[in-house]
């Protein structure tokens, strides 16, 4: 038994459904990790949980399964709107969100998530209470730039894939552009006045940010 498979065995485990949709995203979709998993779907899970939002955008859907592990947190009256780049993905997304009766709190859109943030209205849309960041990684100051308008004080960032598989820190990745764009997140992230953060060492690292008034 190595240390990770003693962290599954010693966490909540997933639904069935979560588990029908992991198993479905490594028989049909290409790059299976970038799906969330057992152990950080739980984490996700509990701090929504903790957090209670009645509001979450998540950029990112992959297959759904972080979408319906945030749902759990969810107020009665709780949605979340989750962004997908890509339109293949669409199909395999609804059938897995019609999976679970979570799915009916959870509005779908295909497209830019560049382009929806840059849509919205400070004055008429609804704050976030919670987003989730888990898509283009070349796009994540970007997209925390036009997010934070929308977070209310004292709402919750997550964003997925800080510590990319240790090249954060590897001098070899140094030309890499995803790299480097994450690591511009990371100091933007880390040197933000508005902005509390950790960077949990988590799966491919997960920052958890609250931001301040």
């Amino acid at each position: 038994m190595n240390i990770s498979e003693y962290i599954e065995q010693h966490s909540s485990p997933e639904s069935d459904i979560l588990r029908q949709i992991t198993r479905s995203t490594h028989l049909e979709v290409i790059n299976p990790r970038m799906l969330s998993g057992h152990v950080q779907g739980r984490v996700l899970s509990m701090l929504s949980q903790m957090i209670q939002p009645r509001r979450i955008l998540e950029l990112g859907t992959f297959t759904g399964y972080s979408a319906l592990c945030l749902a759990e947190g969810l107020t009665s009256d709780g949605t979340i709107i989750t962004i997908e780049h890509n339109d293949e993905m669409e199909d395999a997304i609804r059938r897995n969100l019609s999976l679970s009766p979570l799915g009916e709190k959870i509005q779908l859109l295909i497209g830019d998530a560049k382009e929806y943030l840059s849509s919205l209205n400070t004055s008429e849309t609804l704050p976030f209470d919670l987003v989730f960041i888990d898509a283009d990684k070349k796009e994540y100051s970007d997209y925390l730039h036009l997010v934070l308008p929308f977070v209310r004080t004292g709402g919750w960032i997550l964003a997925d894939n800080t510590l990319w598989d240790g090249h954060i820190i590897d001098p070899a990745y140094d030309k890499d552009r995803q790299t480097i764009a994450l690591r511009e997140f990371n100091d933007l992230v880390a040197h933000h006045p508005r902005l509390d953060k950790v960077i949990l060492p988590l799966r491919d690292g997960l920052t958890i940010i609250r931001v301040k008034g």
